[in-house]
């Protein structure tokens, strides 16, 4: 369609517009396929003024479908382009180079964006200012756009680790001073050393919601973003049981401690690796102690050998058993739970547990320290209502110290559920200075059970106060590998 008026002194302006999907006209519909629009303006000698533009027509599927193939055409070129820049330019393998530029398609996005936009913007300023890119084919600009960025191609490399564009961004900044292949080797030792180990039953992230379960102390920095970390993991797909895995945590690990990145393989990484395996981690083992406390890889050695040997000097730990407790509880490395310690044995003390029965507690359960002192005097108060006093109490905390971290009322539901055998309370005090392992226990899961093994094998219900405070063990032995036996022997 052509619009033509009779005018004079002609002015032509040529402006650059969007496409157009659509415009409507009642019940007919016209489609355009606007690159260009010619503007014919004129001064009448009347004074009146016109303007006459030019459209061309098009089918809006077929520009649609055109535009679709130019989209990916052009993100493959610069997908090529991009690993050809990584290979040629930063030195990377082809392998590496592949990886990268097949992984990073906001970054791709961005530079092909970057490169229109570039010759948009020439195509305004004339041939003659076109800065560098005259003459250039596309594959050439999108390489020259990427150079343009600065950043020696860290971004597509971090969004190729599953980072967020904008994080990739953030973290490139952050890691100016790193080339890209060291930068490279570094992330590969990262990922050997975090996930040496498989998880696929998901056993790190269970003892990383026990440690948080058991937090009740402020904490120090290093705990804090620990903590982060793992809420990061937690709120996506999975949650914590794919802390073990590299595919689902590695990202978050980076953004919570981009520090990692700067750390040297040789003089940081590497003789941290090996002290903490003098001291008994083995190999398989070390993932799962860095995933738990990350801050220890960020410490000096030095600084984390004096952490280790105040932490379990303190409660006679040998050598040879520091990487055991190590493994059971790693934030005992960080200040807050040090510090923490004092109070936990000010506590055992007034409730008359021996030095050595407090140090034989806390290698075993090494989550205590991370407990403040008020939340066990609340069991405390609680076991001391059945009648557990004085010495008896110094007793049963050495036998089963996790009791201390119990909740109250679930400790209640176990008493409540002997109370409904027909147990007065003095007896069901008895039976926790006997075998305090059994108020630790599900009621459903192994109590109720072993009762449902007495009645399959005729025994009344009135017999089983009788048995259980003659044999209170039986409750939490394994019914079929362990008392059927002995039943049968």
């Amino acid at each position: 369609m052509e619009l033509l008026h009779t005018s004079c002194y002609f002015e032509t302006q040529t402006l650059i517009s969007p496409s157009l999907q659509s415009c409507k006209f009642g019940s007919n519909s016209l489609f355009f396929s606007l690159r260009r629009v010619t503007l014919l303006s004129a001064y009448h000698h009347s004074g009146r003024f016109s303007v006459s533009a030019s459209f061309q027509h098009g089918d809006s599927n077929l520009s649609s479908n055109s535009s679709q193939k130019n989209h990916e055409d052009h993100a493959s070129l610069a997908q090529n382009s991009i690993a050809e820049f990584l290979r040629r330019d930063i030195g990377l393998s082809e392998a590496d180079s592949d990886f990268i530029s097949e992984n990073c398609p906001k970054y791709t996005r961005m530079i092909v964006e970057g490169v229109r936009d570039l010759e948009e913007w020439n195509s305004w300023k004339g041939s003659g200012e076109a800065e560098g890119i005259e003459g250039l084919g596309f594959k050439e600009k999108v390489i020259y756009m990427v150079k343009q960025k600065g950043d020696g191609g860290k971004v597509a490399f971090l969004e190729s680790l599953g980072l967020s564009l904008s994080s990739a961004m953030y973290l490139a900044h952050y890691v100016s001073s790193e080339s890209l292949p060291i930068l490279l080797d570094k992330v590969k030792y990262l990922k050997e050393i975090f996930f040496s180990g498989s998880d696929e039953k998901g056993l790190v992230g269970k003892y990383a919601r026990r440690m948080m379960l058991y937090l009740s102390i402020p904490i120090d920095e290093d705990v804090q973003q620990t903590l982060s970390f793992f809420e990061k993991i937690e709120a996506r797909r999975g949650g914590l049981d794919m802390l073990g895995s590299v595919d689902a945590s590695f990202r978050y690990l980076i953004e919570s401690f981009p520090r990692l990145l700067l750390l040297s393989e040789e003089n940081d990484m590497k003789p941290m690796v090996e002290f903490l395996e003098s001291i008994g981690i083995p190999k398989y083992c070390l993932g799962k102690l860095l995933l738990l406390y990350p801050p220890i890889l960020l410490g000096k050695t030095e600084e984390i050998k004096r952490r280790v040997a105040a932490a379990l000097e303190k409660v006679s730990v040998v050598n040879k058993d520091s990487g055991k407790v190590l493994l059971k509880y790693p934030w005992i490395l960080s200040t807050s739970i040090q510090e923490n310690y004092s109070h936990i044995v000010s506590f055992f003390y007034s409730e008359s547990v021996l030095k050595m029965d407090i140090d034989h507690a806390i290698k075993r359960w090494p989550l205590l320290l991370g407990c403040s002192a008020s939340n066990m005097e609340m069991m405390v108060k609680e076991i001391d209502k059945l009648g557990v006093r004085d010495k008896r109490m110094g007793k049963v905390i050495p036998k089963m110290p996790q009791l201390l971290l119990c909740k109250p009322q679930e400790f209640l539901k176990v008493v409540c559920f002997l109370e409904g055998l027909g147990f007065q309370k003095e007896i069901v005090g008895q039976i926790l200075c006997r075998c305090p392992e059994i108020f630790g226990c599900s009621i459903d899961k192994t109590l109720q059970k072993k009762l449902i093994f007495l009645t399959r094998f005729g025994v009344s219900t009135t017999h089983f106060p009788r048995i259980i405070k003659k044999y209170p063990e039986f409750l939490i032995y394994d019914a079929d590998k362990t008392v059927l036996p002995r039943y049968l022997s």
